[in-house]
């Protein structure tokens, strides 16, 4: 059962929504403009219930399907990030600093697309929750919705989401039960020393000198303190220290990220990192403060659903377009905290060649919004069939 036809039929108009939003990326919790868009869309397609303001500017909007039964949720991502486009289109932002560089306002088009028809046909039972997100990409809104009631609010049973994946076959679809994308936090350490002259290194505490064995360290926690075959990533992304040639500087900052799928190995990359800090301080005579931030858990896929939206794909796209047994992944997503309170599963979908996430020629494929908003569609009809 490939994209559904009906579906098929709105692709130009899903085209000139997806468009639309791709102006007016707006960042985090702060949505106006692009929560206010989709909001008119959903008045315009009819559905019956519209619930505005849920993490500043979140959406749920409930469809109701043909006699009584659950409530399965679908969840959009709306923001955007902070970065400056060059993709050159016709539609590109109009918001300086601003701009849909991970697909965002497609993943919004697909979850419309799919509210159109649903809302047109009403072949389920129950009723359908469409969640549409804010601030994806920082802050969590995803938990924030969570922790603002969203799942008991709207009696959600599970939960489903899509994210569209560059260099992947377009309307090729990947899932895997289990964990399916990382757990990430987030390290700062502060090293204090004591400045003094380039050329009277003697009578200074060097910061720099530290924050490179630090560094160096923590490279080790991979290496020397986890099983080879384990999936950890520990990365210092940030040093920043000095100012001239000739000076050496009192602090210096170090930053970074790790993504992890378990406790325990989280638990240890922490603790190995105080250690380091300690050690490394004493051998060079700073202080260094580890600031450790846990910040989204990993996305844990449901066995069971992962493997019913396997078969959905699978209608869709073809047995041989479908891969339910995928690798996962280092990356993170806040969508995990709507699977830590219902089961369900996250999917990605593929949009061919284009330019990667977060980078600022990105633009998302038009042409896979029917194939997402089908899924989504029939994910609905074959989990809530009617009779």
């Amino acid at each position: 059962m490939p994209v559904v036809n009906r579906i098929a039929d709105y692709a130009e108009e899903m085209k000139g929504w997806r468009r639309a939003l791709h102006q007016i990326p707006e960042l985090g919790l702060d949505l106006p403009k692009t929560a206010a868009f989709v909001a008119e869309r959903l008045r315009e397609i009819g559905v019956d219930e519209i619930h505005e303001g849920i993490a500043q500017t979140g959406i749920v909007a409930l469809i109701e399907g043909q006699g009584e039964g659950p409530t399965i949720g679908l969840r959009a991502d709306m923001d955007a990030l902070p970065m400056t486009e060059e993709t050159g289109a016709a539609y590109a932002s109009t918001h300086a600093g601003a701009m849909h560089a991970c697909g965002h306002d497609g993943h919004t088009t697909m979850l419309l697309g799919a509210a159109k028809y649903l809302t047109e046909t009403r072949k389920f039972s129950g009723r359908v929750a469409l969640i549409f997100q804010p601030a994806e990409e920082n802050i969590g809104g995803g938990r924030i919705m969570v922790e603002e009631g969203i799942m008991d609010r709207f009696d959600i049973g599970e939960v489903y989401a899509l994210h569209n994946a560059p260099g992947l076959p377009e309307g090729y679809f990947l899932t895997t039960p289990g964990p399916i994308m990382a757990a990430v936090d987030t390290f700062h350490i502060n090293i204090k020393g004591l400045g003094g002259h380039g050329a009277m290194p003697h009578e200074a505490r060097d910061p720099v000198v530290a924050a490179c064995a630090i560094a160096t360290a923590i490279q080790t926690i991979v290496s020397r303190n986890h099983h080879a075959l384990g999936d950890l990533v520990v990365s210092v992304t940030q040093i920043h220290t000095g100012t001239i040639d000739n000076v050496i500087p009192e602090t210096a900052y170090i930053n970074g990220t790790v993504r992890t799928f378990d406790k325990s190995v989280q638990a240890m990359v922490r603790r190995r990192m105080e250690e380091i800090c300690a050690g490394q301080a004493i051998a060079y005579g700073v202080e260094a403060v580890l600031e450790y931030e846990e910040g989204y858990p990993p996305t844990v896929n449901d066995p069971e659903k992962a493997s019913f939206a396997t078969g959905v794909a699978k209608d869709i796209s073809g047995d041989d377009r479908v891969q339910g047994q995928a690798s996962r992944e280092m990356g993170a997503e806040d969508f995990g905290y709507m699977l830590e309170a219902r089961p369900g599963a996250y999917l990605f979908v593929g949009q061919g060649d284009s330019a990667g996430l977060h980078h600022p020629a990105y633009d998302f494929n038009d042409d896979i919004a029917p194939i997402g908003a089908s899924f989504f569609a029939r994910l609905v009809e074959k989990a809530q069939p009617l009779g």
